[in-house]
């Protein structure tokens, strides 16, 4: 927002490390509540008579500072083993925002293959909680054909489709800028999904969830 106002394009190195850092606790948090969001959904619609007892109210807490703890040591991991290599290739970032593919454009230290093994194993862990809301989203479907009221079946696909809508933006696009084959790497390409992933999803996300809001929607 400060180079935005005063047309610059200077950041200085803490600065970069401190916006590295926010950016992917954010990200990863937001991976995480997504997820517990989505049981929260699993639970209601798929065990409704168990919903008090597995998501009570410390249950819920404990969920939600397992995902910023999580969100912190993933951040606090990539900016340590980022910001410690030696940058010896200038330092220009290819990107509008400090992001750790363009970072480690700019090392020339063999040691970025501890960066590369720390993104492979976050892409597991981004992939498991993939894999984990398919199959909840899979049985909440199942139940939800199973129910013969045609209110009730509305009301329980109202609940779901922001929060799917929210997830698929989310997940496509980050996926698609973190796992696209380098040869298809472009500098317009990569500040395009950037972009994509990066401003879009939160721009988009309090217009996808008030929609479900009646006022809202008789406005619109």
């Amino acid at each position: 927002m400060h180079n935005s106002l005063w047309d610059t394009r200077d950041i200085s190195y803490e600065g970069c490390a401190a916006q590295l850092f926010f950016f992917a606790f954010f990200m990863s948090a937001e991976l995480s509540l997504l997820t517990i969001m989505c049981y929260d959904r699993y639970v209601s619609i798929c065990k409704p008579l168990h919903y008090r007892t597995l998501l009570g109210s410390r249950a819920c807490a404990h969920m939600a500072a397992a995902a910023w703890a999580s969100g912190f040591l993933f951040s606090l991991l990539h900016t340590v083993n980022t910001f410690s290599l030696p940058m010896c290739h200038g330092n220009v970032l290819g990107q509008f925002f400090c992001e750790i593919p363009q970072i480690l454009k700019l090392s020339c230290a063999k040691t970025f293959l501890r960066e590369l093994g720390l993104l492979a194993v976050c892409a597991f862990l981004g992939i498991g909680c993939f894999v984990f809301i398919v199959f909840s989203y899979v049985q909440i479907f199942r139940a939800v054909q199973r129910i013969l009221s045609e209110q009730e079946r509305h009301k329980a696909f109202s609940t779901c489709l922001p929060h799917l809508a929210v997830i698929s933006l989310f997940i496509s696009t980050s996926f698609f800028t973190y796992l696209k084959p380098p040869s298809k790497s472009s500098p317009s390409l990569d500040l395009a999904l950037s972009v994509l992933y990066s401003v879009v999803p939160p721009a988009l996300n309090p217009l996808i969830y008030s929609l479900r809001n009646q006022e809202l929607k008789a406005a619109v």
